[in-house]
């Protein structure tokens, strides 16, 4: 075999390897989203709130980051991406989204609710899949463009002040342990699990969702609303929610989002409006019975 055709054979070899490597094309991602992402890492993740809605629970207008933060973010994956996600949906919206995606060859991997009582009733859909993140992309903006009222507003000209948030941040994150962000008007905490979680071969870090998620949204005299999910094994699902009780929040969804992750994991979503650092100790509490980072 000549040296020629050797060469020949190995730049064939090679070209899978080429091709597998090759760089995403954010940017494709972003006109197909009609937004920006948000990245984190090699994570690329897309904010879908629903600001179009008003809603309700017990006397307090939910902020969109509060409870209705939808989102879709992608990472890349052998050449190609994974898609992860939550988007938030009325009741007459759930059939027809889930039938668009389900048609254009996405998954849906869990279908449930956050919160109780709140009017309108919403409701919660996680979806993945694998492929060009572009096309996904598409797929994810077509259906909710035809099929709910989720918003694809073009980006602002300059960003909007953010909202002031009328609690002492600083003892929540004392009394939570670490450092929260402020978003919309919300103070929102991400606390990651000890060990790391894989679907797919992948890790799903806190931007694919695999952190505990605590949310704070003021509602008068240093009482702030709190939502968001725990992240737990089976073994620490009882712990948690027997916590959560001792601490008067409520418990309100016990549920996957995920099909194939490892180890096996729920999310326990909650509910309480009290006074923000009562709720911030009890949540802390409530983590200390779960495996999660500590400083």
């Amino acid at each position: 075999m000549t040296k020629l055709v050797v060469a020949a054979l190995l730049a064939t070899l090679a070209l899978p390897c080429t091709v597998q490597a090759a760089e995403i094309d954010w940017k494709k991602v972003d006109s197909a989203m009609g937004k920006t992402a948000a990245v984190s890492g090699d994570v690329h993740r897309y904010g879908l709130p629903r600001s179009d809605l008003s809603v309700t629970l017990e006397g307090v207008a939910l902020k969109p980051a509060l409870a209705l933060g939808g989102w879709v973010a992608f990472a890349p994956m052998h050449g190609e991406a994974m898609l992860m996600g939550d988007l938030v949906l009325l009741e007459t919206e759930i059939t027809p989204v889930m039938t668009k995606l389900l048609d254009a060859g996405l998954d849906v991997t869990a279908l449930h609710n956050h919160i109780l009582r709140a009017t309108p009733a919403t409701f919660y859909m996680h979806v993945g899949g694998h492929g060009d993140p572009a096309k996904m992309a598409e797929i994810i903006r077509a259906a909710l463009s035809a099929a709910s009222k989720t918003p694809f507003d073009p980006p602002p000209a300059s960003p909007a002040p953010q909202p002031s948030i009328e609690l002492d941040t600083g003892k929540l994150d004392e009394a939570v342990g670490v450092k929260g962000v402020a978003n919309g008007g919300v103070y929102q905490f991400n606390v990651p699990r000890r060990d790391p979680i894989t679907e797919g071969g992948m890790t799903v870090n806190a931007a694919l969702g695999g952190a505990n998620a605590i949310n704070f949204q003021p509602t008068s005299a240093g009482k702030a609303a709190i939502t968001g999910d725990f992240l737990v094994t089976g073994d620490e699902v009882n712990p948690l929610i027997r916590a959560l009780r001792a601490g008067d929040i409520e418990v309100t969804a016990i549920h996957s989002h995920m099909l194939d992750e490892n180890p096996r994991l729920f999310f326990i979503h909650f509910w309480a409006n009290d006074d923000a650092q009562k709720l911030a100790r009890n949540v802390r509490a409530a983590l200390e019975k779960t495996a999660i980072t500590k400083n």
